[in-house]
């Protein structure tokens, strides 16, 4: 069975008040894993086709095409990890 390491190079936790999360996905399955997270969230706006706007819950982030996804207002990184679990397993 996989699990979220298995799509995830790195996380990273930004600084300030509001708490956001870079995650940068493994390059061989970065175009599987943007296939799922645009299948399983809601688009809201597109750029080009590189950049997108999405929410899934009430969670709201943006994933590139480069295969790195800017997860906004967490409150941890439990709360990503069930973010994750969800878009991608």
């Amino acid at each position: 069975m996989s699990s979220v390491e298995d799509y995830v190079a790195r996380i990273e936790e930004t600084c300030g008040e509001e708490k956001h999360f870079i995650v940068v996905f493994k390059y061989e399955v970065k175009n599987k894993v943007i296939a799922k997270i645009l299948e399983r969230a809601k688009v809201e706006k597109s750029f080009s086709q590189i950049v997108f706007e999405l929410t899934f819950g009430s969670v709201s982030f943006r994933l590139y095409g480069t295969g790195k996804a800017i997860f906004r207002s967490l409150r941890d990184k439990e709360e990503l990890h069930k973010v994750l679990v969800d878009l991608l397993l």
